[in-house]
C-alpha cells in the first residue's frame, strides 16, 4: 500500500529537481500556468476544445439561449466571479429615490398595475452609474452611462436596467466577457483605468463589426453628459407587454430628461476629471437637496407583433434601435426623484437590479443578449454577496409581502415560523400556494418555438454598419467634428498601427467615407482612397470581404433627427442651471443684485466668485459673501458667467490671471457670458475673439452676439435679464467653436 501511495504521488507530482530557486526552474513553473498562446485552440475549464465562441446555444437561429450551455454558463460564470466586492461592471454609481406615476391607463396593451392607474404614484429607486471604471474612477470619463430602475410595484419589484444609449456594443451575451475584458485596464499594468482609449479594446473592435453603431453613440458627446438630471435612459432590448387577453406587444422603452439632453465638451469633461472627480454625483446629490427634484418621462416605441419583420433590421438585434421617425415615441408617465439615500452603501451600493424582475404584463424576448443578462445578473449578485439571501436587504426586498420556502443560508433575515416549508402540504392548510392567472399569477407569454439546437445567429443580424451610418448621418456639423475629434483622441492612444489602419478600412469606411479620411489625417494613417464597396459584412470570419445579402428589405430611414442632441427641441428653461458671477471690491452691487434676482427667480443658482472666501464690498459700502474661491473653482463647473460692473471691481480682476483663465475657458467651452457696463472692459481684456461686444459710445445698446450679451447703460437691466437667460436657455453656442481658439 505504502508503494502504490508513492506512486500515485508521482503521478501527481514533479520531480523535485524541477523546483529549484534559479531563473531556469522559475521560467519553467510560471510556463506551467502562462504559456505562448500561439498555434493553441480555445478550449473549456475542463479542457474541451470550442468551435464557436461567438454565439450562445438557441433553439433555432432566432430562438431562446438554452439552459443546457454549458459553454456559455461557464464563460459567464466564470466573468461574473471575477471581481470582488466591486461590481465587474457599472461599479461606480450614484442613486436616488423617487416615485412614478403614469398619464394614464395602459390597459390596451398591459396588466402591469403600476401603468394603469394616473392617480397611483409607485416608488422607485434609480442607480446612475458609469461602465467600465472603478468606484475610484472620475464620474466624467468618456464612457456609457447605466440607468437602472427599480419600481417597488403591488405586483413585486419590477427592473426597468439600461442604459443611457439606445444600442448595445454586440449582439449575444456570450461575447459580454471579451468585450469587457477588451475595454477594462489591460491585464499586464492595469491601464488605463476608465478609458477605452487603448489597443486592446481597438483591436477587439476593429475585428468586431457588430460594435459599430455603438461605436458611433460613444464617441458621440452622448458619452460625457452634463448631467445625470440631462441625460436619457434606453431599455436596449425589445421587450413584450402583454394585455389582460394576452394579446402581446414588443415595446422598446426611453427614459427622457424634462431638462433636457446636454452634454459637456471633452476639455471640460477631462478637467472636470482632475477638479471634481464626483461632478456628476455631487450634482445629483446637490440638486435633490435644493429642491432641484430630477424628472423623467417613461417614453414607449409599440410595435405590434404582425409588424415584427417589417423592418430593414431585427428587432431582436440589440445593437440596432427603432428610428422614432418610423415608431413615433408615446408618453407613459413621469417619474421624480425627490429623496437622496441616506446610507450609500446600504442602498446605492448594495441595490442589486435583475432584468428579469418583470411582473404580470412584462415579458422578455428571444434577444440573444437580453438572455444572457438575465441569467448573468443573479450569478454576478450571487459572487457579490455571497448569497442568494441579498433579496431580503432593504433597499433590494419589495414592497409586498414574500411567501415562499427558499432555504436559510447565509445572512437570511426573514425568520419564518412554523415547520411547514414544502409544497404540496396539508398541515399548513396548503399555504402558500401558487396564484392561477386570475388573480396575477405570473404567466409567460406562450410563444410558439421550434427549430434545431444550433450555435448561429440569424442571417438579419448581419448588417453592421448601416444604423452605424444613420447616426452619423443625423448628426449636426458641431457633432460630427466632436465625434472626429474623439477617434483622434482614442485612435491616437492606440500604439499598433495595423489596428489603426484596421478601424480606418474596415470599420469606419464602412460607416461613411468622409468619416473614415477626417480620421486617418488625424492619427498618422493613409486614408482609404475610396468609399467601402459594401456595408455588409460577415462578422463569422473577422472582418473577411465576402458580401452577405440583406434579408430583411423593410422600413428604413436615411437620416434620423432624434438622434441628435443639437437637432431636437430644447427646453428653454434654465432651472438649475449655475452662474458664475466674477466680482471683486467695488462691484455694482445693484447691477450684482438685479440680475443675482432675475436668474434666481427663473430657477438658476447665481454663485458669487472671487479671489478669496469671506465678504467682498461693493463700491457704495455693501457686502455679500463669496461662495467659491478662485482655488477651489473653475469655469468648467458653471453653466454660464457674468461680470457686473464697477470699475475698482473690474481693474482688480483685470490683474488676475485665475480671473481672465475663467473667461477665456468659458467661451472656448461655448458657455453664455453676460457683462455689464465697466464689466464689458474685462472682457475686452481677455482673449476672446470674433465677437461683437457693447462700445463705450453707445451706451443705450444691447449687443447679444454667440451667447455673448454685453450693454453699457444699466439704468435698465430687463432687456439685459432677457436676453441673458435666453443665452443660457441655449445651452451652448457652438458657432464660436468655428472662431478663432482662445489659449485656455
Amino acid at each position: 500500500m505504502e508503494d502504490k501511495n508513492k506512486k500515485g504521488q508521482n503521478l501527481n507530482q514533479k520531480d523535485s529537481s524541477s523546483f529549484k530557486f534559479d531563473e531556469d526552474a522559475k521560467k519553467r513553473q510560471l510556463n506551467d500556468y502562462m504559456e505562448n498562446p500561439a498555434g493553441q485552440y480555445i478550449t473549456t475549464d475542463q479542457g474541451v476544445r470550442i468551435n464557436d465562441i461567438d454565439n450562445s446555444l438557441k433553439v433555432g437561429e432566432r430562438g431562446p439561449t438554452i439552459m443546457e450551455d454549458f459553454i456559455f454558463r461557464e464563460r459567464m460564470t466564470r466573468f461574473d466571479h471575477e471581481s470582488i466586492p466591486e461590481r465587474i461592471v457599472h461599479a461606480r454609481g450614484s442613486a436616488a429615490h423617487g416615485y412614478f406615476q403614469p398619464y394614464k391607463s395602459w390597459a390596451e396593451y398591459t396588466k402591469a398595475k403600476f401603468l394603469q392607474d394616473p392617480n397611483i404614484k409607485t416608488p422607485v429607486f434609480v442607480r446612475l452609474s458609469t461602465v467600465i471604471g472603478s468606484r475610484g474612477s472620475a464620474d466624467t470619463v468618456r464612457d456609457v452611462r447605466g440607468f437602472a430602475t427599480k419600481f417597488y410595484t403591488e405586483d413585486g419589484n419590477y427592473d426597468l436596467v439600461g442604459n443611457n444609449m439606445a444600442p448595445f456594443f454586440i449582439q449575444d451575451g456570450m461575447k459580454f466577457p471579451d468585450l469587457v475584458h477588451a475595454l477594462k485596464p489591460e491585464p499586464d499594468n492595469e491601464m488605463p483605468q476608465a478609458s477605452a482609449a487603448h489597443d486592446t479594446f481597438w483591436d477587439f473592435a476593429s475585428l468586431m463589426p457588430e460594435i459599430s453603431h455603438m461605436l458611433m453613440w460613444v464617441l458621440s458627446d452622448r458619452a460625457i453628459p452634463r448631467s445625470f438630471r440631462m441625460m436619457e435612459g434606453f431599455g436596449v432590448h425589445t421587450f413584450r407587454w402583454i394585455n389582460k387577453e394576452g394579446k402581446g406587444t414588443f415595446v422598446k422603452l426611453h427614459w427622457r430628461p424634462l431638462l433636457g439632453t446636454h452634454s459637456l465638451v471633452w476639455d471640460e469633461a477631462q478637467k472636470l476629471a482632475g477638479k471634481d472627480p464626483d461632478w456628476l454625483r455631487r450634482d445629483l446629490w446637490e440638486a435633490i437637496e435644493m429642491g432641484d427634484y430630477p424628472e423623467f418621462e417613461l417614453c414607449v416605441q409599440l410595435i405590434d407583433e404582425k409588424d415584427e419583420h417589417s423592418f430593414d433590421f431585427d428587432l431582436l438585434d440589440p445593437t440596432k434601435i427603432v428610428p422614432e421617425e418610423l415608431v413615433p415615441l408615446q408618453r407613459v408617465g413621469k417619474m421624480v426623484l425627490n429623496r437622496n439615500p441616506d446610507n450609500f452603501f446600504a442602498e446605492t451600493e448594495q441595490v442589486a437590479f435583475h432584468p428579469g424582475n418583470v411582473v404580470p404584463g412584462i415579458d422578455v424576448t428571444n434577444d440573444p443578449l437580453l438572455q444572457a443578462r438575465l441569467f448573468s445578473y443573479i450569478d454576478t449578485q450571487l459572487n457579490r454577496f455571497h448569497s442568494a439571501n441579498f433579496t431580503e436587504i432593504p433597499i433590494n426586498r419589495p414592497v409586498v409581502p414574500v411567501h415562499n420556502f427558499h432555504g436559510a443560508g447565509f445572512m437570511k433575515q426573514t425568520i419564518n415560523k412554523g415547520k411547514i416549508n414544502y409544497t404540496p402540504n396539508s398541515l399548513g392548510g396548503g399555504y402558500p400556494k401558487t396564484a392561477p392567472e386570475e388573480e396575477n399569477g405570473y404567466v409567460h407569454y406562450q410563444e410558439k418555438v421550434e427549430g434545431h439546437k444550433i450555435r448561429k445567429r440569424s442571417k438579419s443580424f448581419q448588417d453592421h454598419f448601416s444604423q452605424a451610418t444613420l447616426f452619423w448621418n443625423s448628426m449636426s456639423q458641431v457633432e460630427q467634428k466632436h465625434i472626429v475629434k474623439a477617434l483622434h483622441f482614442e485612435l491616437g492612444k492606440v500604439q499598433s498601427k495595423e489596428v489603426r489602419m484596421r478601424m480606418v478600412n474596415e470599420i469606419l469606411n464602412n460607416i461613411s467615407h468622409e468619416l473614415a479620411t477626417k480620421v486617418a489625417m488625424g492619427i498618422g494613417i493613409d486614408p482609404p482612397s475610396s468609399p467601402a464597396a459594401s456595408k455588409v459584412k460577415d462578422t463569422a470570419e473577422n472582418v473577411k470581404k465576402a458580401v452577405v445579402d440583406k434579408v430583411t428589405p423593410g422600413k428604413s430611414v436615411e437620416d434620423s433627427p432624434a438622434l441628435s442632441m443639437e437637432r431636437t427641441k430644447k427646453t428653454d428653461s434654465i432651472k438649475s442651471r449655475k452662474v458664475a458671477i466674477l466680482i471683486d471690491n467695488g462691484f455694482s452691487y445693484q447691477e450684482l443684485m438685479a440680475v443675482k434676482k432675475a436668474l434666481t427667480e427663473k430657477g438658476a443658482h447665481p454663485k458669487i466668485v472671487s479671489m478669496y472666501r469671506g465678504m467682498v464690498k461693493s463700491a457704495d459700502g455693501q457686502e455679500v459673501e463669496v461662495d467659491k474661491s478662485h482655488i477651489t473653482t473653475d469655469s468648467v463647473m458653471y453653466d454660464a458667467i457674468f461680470i457686473p460692473g464697477g470699475k475698482d471691481s473690474v481693474e482688480a480682476m483685470k490683474k488676475q490671471g485665475d480671473v481672465l483663465h475663467f473667461i477665456n475657458e468659458a467661451f472656448k467651452h461655448c458657455k453664455p457670458i453676460g457683462a455689464l457696463s465697466d464689466g464689458v472692459d474685462l472682457l475686452m481684456s481677455s482673449d476672446i475673439k470674433g465677437v461683437k461686444l457693447a462700445e463705450m459710445g453707445k451706451k443705450g445698446e444691447l449687443v447679444n452676439e454667440d451667447g455673448v450679451v454685453t450693454i453699457r447703460d444699466a439704468s435698465d437691466l430687463s432687456q439685459f435679464n432677457t436676453a441673458f437667460i435666453e443665452a443660457i436657455g441655449q445651452h451652448r453656442h457652438w458657432m464660436r467653436e468655428d472662431k478663432m481658439e482662445v489659449p485656455a
